[in-house]
């Protein structure tokens, strides 16, 4: 079964900083991750909407998902938020696509 890893991202103090280094740096990284098939990144609109950015990573199964973010690609990628992000501004979901 097919399933995800989304990072929900909350608007950021200084947007231009943050996507500088998230599309220059951090989605080339999260790109590495093995087991990896398809990034894609939504920027939410509206003026009440509760994030900024969504990533969602698409991987094949819950083992292809966990050997990819344990791997030393997925580690370098967590690493690198802190780069980018406060860790209260990130939140992290995982889903199974039905």
């Amino acid at each position: 079964m097919a399933v995800t890893m989304i990072a929900l991202y909350k608007e950021p103090a200084d947007r231009e900083k943050f996507e500088k280094h998230y599309f220059d740096t951090h989605i080339p990284l999260v790109k590495k991750i093995p087991g990896l098939q398809k990034v894609e990144v939504s920027r939410f609109t509206g003026k009440d909407a509760p994030y900024y950015l969504m990533a969602t990573l698409y991987f094949n199964s819950k083992e292809e998902r966990k050997a990819g973010l344990s791997s030393p690609e997925g580690q370098a990628t967590n690493a690198d938020l802190v780069n980018f992000a406060t860790p209260d501004s990130v939140t992290i979901a995982f889903t199974e696509i039905v």
